[in-house]
Formats: C-alpha cells, structure tokens, sequence
C-alpha cells in the first residue's frame, strides 16, 4: 500500500537572539510554542523538540513544550526529536508521553535514542561507560511498556519489574520510532522491536543512508517483521531565494556548528564546506523549489514516508523561523508532492501503525 508522504520540523529550542542580544530560555520556550503553532496552521504532520541539557539549549523536557502546543493545536503529530532514553527512566518516559497521549487526543509520538550529546548521562548519574548497555535494557523495558498490560522485567540498569502496571494507561499507545544516526546495530535493533526508523542525516550525501535502508528491509524479511514507515531527520531552512536563505542563514549556522565543532575537535566551518553541504549534503537550503527538489530527492532514493526538517539553527531568530516554516508548509510541502506524483488533496494516510 502506498501512503502519502508526510511533513515535520524539529527544533532543540536553540536560544535565540533579537536585536543582537541572547533571548532568556523562558522567552525562548514560548517561541517555540507559537512554532508549533504555525506549524500546525500551515497543514504539516509533525512538529518535534529535542531534549538536551546545555546553555545554548531551552528545552531540557520536551514534553512539557508540546503538552502548551497540544492544547493549541488540533491535527498536528507531537513528539521528541529525540528523547536520551539512556539517561532517563523507561517507566517514566512512557508515563510522561502516555499522558501527552491523552492531553493530545492521541497525536503523541517519541522517538528513541542514545543522544549525540552526552551532558544528560553526568547530570543523572549515569556512566559512559554502559553507553550501549542502558541504551539497550532500556528500550527493551519501554517495548514491553508499549505492549500493554502488566510489566515484568529484569535488567542490570534499574530495579526489577514484577506484574508491574503502569499508569495513565492511553487508549492507544503513543508511537515510537527508533533514532539512527548511523550505527548499523541499531537499524537490526528497530526491527528487533518491530518500530519504525528515523535516520538522523546531519551531513554529506543523504543517498549514502541507502545501505542502512536496505539492511532494515532485508531485517525485516529475516526476523519475519512488518515493514514500518522510515524518517530522515536533516537540518534547513527555507527562504525566498535561494541566494536570500544563505546570507540569512549562513551566519547563525556557522556559529552554532563552530561551537559545537569546538567541544569536539572540529575545524570552523568555512563558506565554501556550507556552501558545499547545501549544494550536495544534507543541509535543505533555499528558496522553495530548491528545497523542494532536494528532499523529493532524498524521499525517493530512501523511500521515506516521513521527512523532518531541523528548521532552527542557533541564534537564527524567531521572526526568520516563522518565515521559514510558513513557506516549508504552503510553498515546499505542495510542490514535494507534486514532484513525487502524489495526487492533489491527498491526504497523510496511516503510515504509523
């Protein structure tokens, strides 16, 4: 069956800046709630926010925020983008996303993930050296949550479930995709737990995610799995002109991308490398119909059912992010569908289950 593709944004709450000054993280947060908002307005599917534990950051409990966005919002997809299921407790994760659930009226989603930063892990009290192993107990625990009922499971992690029911119980649980940012382990893992995959693509040629693809597919046939939807999570912005969205973007990105490069041993980022990842990476840069070709690119040579765009970019400020999100709903999302053939008014069919 073939089902319409479908349209999201993430945003890790970045602070902001207006007038050349930092925004609090309070003001910040609100923002992110008027962009969910929009997002919703405009007819996109998804709106997700990250979760981390930093300064440059505003958003350490993203359930929080879409909980403000649910009870504004009528039609739109709310989830994590992602949640550090490794530095969390699974019992409360599944609480906390059963009851956006409910608040939701059933538009919560989470995905899952080991979290590409790794403040979350001293903060909690969680060593790194058990990187792989609380990621793993863990999300075997949150599958046996997300099956129903009573709960028993042991692990070396946390304390032993016995018979154990979790509470609010949801109508239907929430949906959950696994986060892949490149790990091959972690695509057979999905499948293990028959969910869905979201590959997180930050940089270089989209197309090269195609093995990982096929190696879901053929996981899938092996371990006698339904073939579920899969993502692709990558940064973007979207301006009038194509030359219009560089200048606008180029300075926040470089300083956000630079300060991150720093804590790990990157080179600054020069003009021609952003440049070089609008033309040929992962970076969805431009006006409409550029960006608009290059994800009906990546949607058809992954064979997505879902593209996300990581719409906010450091201090970028809140005005551009309006802008830009208004023209990736009524300017790039119509002319995706078009590109891919989809029939006009076609609607996202249930691709999540």
């Amino acid at each position: 069956m073939t089902h319409a593709l479908q349209f999201g944004l993430d945003t890790f709450g970045d602070v902001t800046t207006r007038d050349g000054e930092l925004l609090p993280h309070g003001q910040v947060i609100r923002d992110v709630v008027a962009e969910g908002i929009l997002a919703d307005a405009v007819g996109l599917d998804f709106f997700g926010i990250g979760e981390h534990h930093r300064e440059d950051f505003s958003v350490s409990s993203p359930e929080m925020v879409l909980a403000a966005i649910a009870g504004r919002t009528e039609r739109i997809r709310l989830g994590s983008a992602v949640t550090v299921l490794s530095s969390d407790d699974p019992v409360r994760v599944y609480q906390r996303f059963s009851t956006l659930q409910g608040l939701s009226n059933g538009r919560a989603e989470v995905i899952l993930g080991r979290g590409s930063f790794t403040e979350s892990f001293p903060l909690f009290g969680y060593p790194l050296d058990q990187y792989e192993t609380l990621f793993e107990e863990k999300l075997e625990l949150f599958a046996a949550l997300l099956a129903g009922g009573p709960v028993t499971w042991q692990g070396t992690t946390r304390a032993p479930l016995d018979n154990q029911s979790v509470f609010p119980i949801p109508e239907t649980p929430p949906k959950t995709w696994i986060g892949v940012g490149g790990s091959p382990n972690s695509v057979v893992r999905a499948v293990h737990h028959d969910l869905p995959l979201m590959l997180a693509i930050i940089g270089g040629e989209p197309q090269r995610f195609r093995p990982y693809v096929d190696l879901y597919h053929r996981a899938c046939a092996q371990l006698g799995r339904t073939v579920r939807p899969i993502g692709v999570h990558s940064p973007g912005y979207v301006g009038e002109t194509d030359a219009g969205a560089r200048d606008e973007f180029f300075a926040d990105y470089k300083r956000m991308r630079d300060r991150i490069g720093a804590e790990r041993g990157w080179p600054p980022m020069t003009r021609q490398e952003f440049d070089r990842e609008a033309d040929h990476g992962s970076l969805y840069l431009g006006g409409p119909e550029t960006v608009a070709r290059k994800i009906a690119a990546t949607v058809k040579g992954l064979g997505l059912g879902r593209f996300q765009l990581k719409y906010s970019a450091g201090p970028l400020p809140h005005d551009r992010l309006m802008r830009s999100i208004e023209l990736y709903g009524t300017k790039v999302a119509p002319l995706v569908r078009e590109m891919l053939g989809e029939r006009p008014g076609e609607m996202p069919g249930e691709i999540l289950g």
